[in-house]
């Protein structure tokens, strides 16, 4: 097993008055050459947008982009006659593939929204686009990861899928708990977020907002230390191909 700690501050950071970004990789103005991407986990930017304002039609090709709302909710409106909010407690994918312009304003006018987003490279290139979204009742299945993508090969229905060999999982915990993760692809890696709360992996206490990454495992421990909410990305560390 091999892993490795990626604190908060070490996150690039963008404030544009109406958008407030932490990146977790090199994105647009930001670049740093030791952190670009996590296997094919290219994006994961943690925004707070500002009341009726966001992301105006813009293009996207050969990505798989999946959006997460922490708090308020996103509009969403596409190329392909799409038009939705997705809201805190729901999930929404969009396999770009052969190419899709959308735009992502903030639901509300008078409150602010904050979402994660992530963008992973697709297995194979130039599928048709699609666009979905689903709701998860994370407090339900309390102290559990729930999954919310998979595979399109691996879906059972009960989770949003994309086209890689990708799984997420979303779960709240509460504080002195702990869950056993196994890898489901034997040479995939995890990335996991702290969304909130402190949690322990390996003897290393993870804080709010870090991540940690672990490669070359079969299981790992997560163990909380507070109340915490976690985010689970596996996913392949080279392209299959």
């Amino acid at each position: 097993m091999q892993s490795r700690l990626f604190p908060e501050s070490e996150r690039g950071k963008a404030d544009m008055g109406w958008l407030k970004a932490n990146f977790s990789f090199s994105f647009g103005n930001y670049y740093n050459p030791e952190s670009v991407q996590f296997g094919m986990l290219r994006v994961l930017n943690d925004d707070t947008i500002g009341a009726g304002m966001g992301f105006g039609t813009h293009p996207h090709e050969d990505m798989e982009i999946i959006t997460i709302p922490l708090e308020g909710g996103l509009t969403h409106r596409d190329s392909l006659g799409n038009e939705a909010t997705v809201r805190f407690g729901e999930v929404q994918v969009m396999s770009a593939g052969t190419g899709v312009r959308h735009s992502e304003m903030n639901a509300s006018a008078t409150e602010a929204a904050k979402t994660l987003q992530l963008w992973i490279f697709p297995e194979r290139e130039d599928v048709t686009p699609r666009y979905d979204q689903k709701s998860f009742d994370l407090e339900q299945h309390r102290n559990s990861l729930v999954t919310i993508v998979t595979p399109e090969n691996k879906n059972d229905g009960n989770a949003l899928w994309i086209h890689q060999q990708a799984y997420l999982h979303l779960g709240i915990f509460d504080a002195g708990k702990t869950t056993t993760y196994t890898v489901k692809q034997k040479e995939n890696g995890v990335y996991l977020f702290l969304i909130a709360g402190e949690i322990e992996i390996n003897n290393q206490t993870i804080h709010q907002r870090d991540a940690y990454g672990i490669v070359d495992f079969e299981t790992f421990e997560i163990k909380t230390n507070a109340l915490s909410k976690i985010l689970v990305i596996e996913v392949p560390m080279k392209h299959s191909n």
